[in-house]
């Protein structure tokens, strides 16, 4: 057993070894182009490495947090949608009360609805889809747009390409006189918000109005730059990796993250995070926000 294990060990590593961006390569087109990417370009296509051979994979499931890497996601089918494949990331089943999941649309595809009382948050990662919110009112939604449905609204997303697009969803805590409203938007329209004692950037995607029981953030930092409060608080957090890498601390352990990356962390697990590499951090953020956690 031991000789299989090293033959498959070393047959990884030579078949590493030959690829186009293998360590014993010279410096391959694709690497060299890849400046020329589209935005979210890896999170959408992540790469794989050397650790990719058979059986192994970055992701981990606790209690409190997981981390859900490229090489893990399962594609299937999505209910009522034509043409489409989805990878449901993070679901109640691990402890969440929201759902995140990757779906990729085909040609000529078209979205379903969510359940009943359920709202929807779309953010495009890859291509772009149009949107439809009422008869005759669409939007294009390219790369960095992003929608926020509220539950039981009528829409469709459709794509005659193909796209990527990273949904949230969660059944809706309602409050008395407090009523949301559809959103269509993008990042780069989005203020710079003040963040006393960090050196991130930060954007936050959703009103904070009391109608919006979560909010979305767009975190920014350069190689080198880090948290500096180590949290721990009630929220729930989904995290998509949009571009970068370096290391997420999630309760007493430290993990090397990458773009396409997924981080559920469940209330109360401490988390912090550091940029590394030579190129900046961005990720999108889900927090439930605006309700008593009675």
């Amino acid at each position: 057993m031991p000789s299989i294990f090293v033959f498959l060990l070393v047959l990884g590593l030579f078949k590493y070894a030959l690829a186009e961006d293998g360590f014993c390569s010279a410096p391959s087109v694709l690497s060299l182009e890849s400046e020329s990417k589209p935005l979210y370009w890896k999170a959408a296509n992540p790469t794989l490495n050397i650790q990719d051979f058979p059986g192994f994979t970055r992701s981990v499931y606790k209690r409190d947090y997981a981390l859900i890497s490229p090489e893990s996601h399962v594609y299937s089918p999505l209910p009522d949608w034509i043409n489409t494949s989805g990878a449901y990331l993070i679901s109640p089943e691990m402890g969440s009360h929201f759902v995140m999941y990757l779906a990729k649309l085909k040609e000529n595809s078209k979205s379903g609805l969510p359940l009943h009382d359920v709202e929807r948050f779309i953010f495009v990662v890859q291509g772009s889809v149009m949107l439809t919110i009422a008869p005759g009112v669409s939007h294009i939604l390219k790369v960095d747009s992003y929608a926020y449905l509220p539950p039981n609204s009528e829409h469709s997303i459709e794509c005659d390409a193909s796209a990527t697009i990273v949904i949230f969803e969660r059944r809706y805590a309602p409050l008395p006189n407090h009523v949301p409203e559809p959103l269509v938007n993008s990042t780069d329209k989005q203020p710079l918000l003040e963040t006393p004692g960090e050196v991130f950037e930060l954007r936050k995607l959703l009103p904070t109005s009391l109608a919006y029981d979560f909010n979305i953030h767009i975190m920014d930092f350069q190689p080198g730059e880090f948290l500096n409060v180590k949290e721990v608080h009630y929220n729930q957090h989904g995290l998509l990796l949009l571009e970068g890498q370096g290391i997420y601390r999630l309760a007493d352990s430290w993990y090397p993250v990458q773009a396409g990356d997924v981080i559920w962390m469940a209330p109360f697990v401490p988390q912090w995070y550091a940029a590394l590499g030579k190129t900046p951090t961005r990720y999108l953020l889900y927090k439930d926000v605006n309700r008593s956690p009675l």
